[in-house]
């Protein structure tokens, strides 16, 4: 495969890179712009696009593209999830919402007026993704998303661990590339504690519920370990906040005791789950317990998480930089960041080289080296 910095100065039937973030998505845009201007050499000019979304006071807004993008290649960065930007509507402090995002990402599509080679958007956490299917007179907001995407021209989305994968069906005849950190993930694990030790004999997966299984199911083939799984009983006559809540979780798999465990999901949102998990392998004797989410959104705020921390329940947590992280959550003890936008910087490299990302996608080879190290 071609390293980066080949990638990068031979010219591309696609031309020049784009990148153009919405508001809330400038901190890994520009991470990655890092990269890629690091791989084209020291003299490489910028490739972030000058955008911008105005608001009226009314709450209406504009997309603005400062500079030309005629034939570019242009990658639009989104951050549905991140809650921390606010703009003014009618004198009070409103805080963007996964819609107000996703309508600042069309209006600058719309504000490329079509003049742009190719548009991709990278959107790490799909708009909507979590309403994935139809049970009753219910929307598909991520469906109906997908296709208004293609209706306007995008020929490409990338996406981090989507919740529900299948969603790509909504759009057969467009690009839709899900990719999961497996790499980085075991990368900031195994470095940040260096004593860990991975042998089948005291390590272990186990997958929060049966949704969470193909990831845990991953790193339990390349590691080569057990996978326990617990699945949950709920009440389907009640409705709390969008979903039926947990009676019990129920543990399937072989003995945790005296075992280190890894539990991986897609998202931590209120963490209630991952807790609850987390308290049943140490009732039943297991090791130190780590936790990764590729979105950790804590909306129910830290402090069961410190609890849990200063009661030895859980070792450490892990989550990306794909979404905003409040920086209260930053700055905790328990809390690990992985880095993903060298790996972004890499698709949008291969991408635009028009070469496939396959092994990129699979980072079997990488994984090996890293467990040998």
């Amino acid at each position: 495969m071609r390293t980066p910095e080949e990638l990068l100065t031979t010219p591309s039937n696609f031309g020049n890179i784009g990148l153009v973030a919405t508001e809330g998505a400038e901190e890994l845009a520009k991470m990655v712009d890092a990269y890629l201007r690091r791989w084209t050499g020291e003299d490489a000019e910028s490739y972030l696009v000058s955008s911008k979304c105005p608001r009226f006071s009314s709450g209406d807004a504009k997309g603005m593209i400062n500079e030309t993008v005629r034939g570019r290649d242009l990658y639009v960065f989104v951050d549905v999830g991140n809650y921390g930007c606010t703009y003014n509507l009618f004198g009070y402090v409103n805080h963007m919402s996964p819609d107000d995002h996703y309508q600042d990402m069309k209006r600058l599509i719309q504000a490329a007026a079509g003049k742009a080679h190719r548009i991709s958007v990278i959107m790490p956490i799909l708009y909507g993704g979590r309403q994935h299917k139809r049970s009753f007179r219910e929307s598909l907001d991520c469906a109906c998303m997908l296709q208004e995407l293609q209706a306007m021209g995008v020929t490409n989305l990338i996406c981090f661990d989507a919740h529900a994968p299948m969603i790509q069906n909504a759009v057969p005849l467009m690009g839709f590339d899900n990719i999961i950190p497996y790499y980085q993930v075991l990368k900031k694990l195994k470095r940040t504690f260096p004593d860990l030790d991975c042998r089948k004999e005291k390590f272990m997966m186990v997958s929060p519920d049966e949704g969470a299984m193909n990831r845990n199911m991953y790193y339990s083939s390349v590691l080569g370990v057990d996978l326990g799984m617990f699945y949950k009983r709920r009440d389907y006559a009640t409705m709390v906040n969008g979903h039926n809540p947990i009676v019990a979780h129920e543990y399937l798999g072989a003995s945790v005791e005296g075992k280190d465990i890894f539990i991986t999901d897609d998202i931590i949102s209120s963490g209630e789950s991952m807790l609850d998990i987390a308290y049943e392998l140490k009732r039943r004797k297991a090791g130190n317990i780590y936790c990764y989410a590729t979105y950790g959104l804590f909306t129910n705020g830290l402090a069961e998480f410190d609890k849990a921390y200063e009661e030895g329940v859980i070792k450490g947590i892990l989550c990306t930089n794909l979404t905003y992280r409040k920086p209260e959550l930053v700055n905790k003890e328990w809390f690990y960041e992985v880095d993903v936008s060298k790996y972004v910087s890499y698709l949008i490299a291969a991408l635009n080289g028009d070469i496939s990302v396959s092994d990129i996608i699979d980072p079997r080879t990488k994984i090996a080296a890293l467990l040998k190290e």
